[in-house]
């Protein structure tokens, strides 16, 4: 029996998916490394996180809100404003977890990245247990300081009772994340 000339033996056919698999592979993988590489955050120099304990910011009310104080714990810092999708998706989340975890020591700060009237509104609107800052402009700035040189929102960063810099993460919080930040403080 002949093999007809256009016809690809089995073997070859096998070994030609197998080098297809692996080249795809190569390239999903190369892309992830890419992907990785280019939105990593840069390493925070410990002097920043002195300037977070340092900061003295307004509140709505028009009280101060001093970082200072809750040093000692872990501690959510996420940076948001009224105009941003993502971040107002993320705040019952937030608001959870902080009713959630207050009793074990956990505090989450808002710093709105916004103006005080459109955060007061938006506060009127939809109350939030934790304490929440007015940064303006300079919010935009401190992130940056922080790792977050894109300016993008919502930025977070996580604490630890050390007040050294644990964790930072760009975009939306899930649950997930605010578990494994849990886990991270408790070991």
């Amino acid at each position: 029996m002949t093999t007809p000339a256009h016809s690809i033996p089995a073997e070859v056919g096998s070994r030609r998916r197998w080098l297809m698999s692996g080249v795809a592979l190569a390239a999903a993988g190369a892309g992830a490394g890419l992907a990785w590489w280019r939105y990593r955050l840069p390493a925070v120099d410990e002097g920043v996180a002195s300037l977070v304990w340092a900061l003295k910011l307004p509140q709505p009310d028009g009280a101060l809100l001093d970082l200072r104080r809750f040093q000692g714990r872990p501690l959510v810092v996420n940076f948001w404003a009224t105009w941003c999708p993502p971040c107002i998706e993320e705040l019952p989340l937030l608001n959870d977890f902080y009713r959630q975890n207050i009793a074990k020591g956990w505090q989450v700060v808002g710093i709105a990245v916004d103006r005080d009237e459109a955060v007061a509104a938006f506060l009127a609107r939809q109350p939030l247990a934790f304490p929440v800052a007015i940064a303006g402009s300079s919010g935009a700035e401190l992130g940056k300081q922080l790792g977050n040189l894109s300016g993008g929102l919502p930025f977070t960063v996580v604490f630890g009772a050390d007040g050294r810099v644990q964790h930072r993460k760009m975009g939306k919080v899930s649950a997930d994340d605010l578990r494994s930040w849990v886990a991270l403080a408790s070991s």
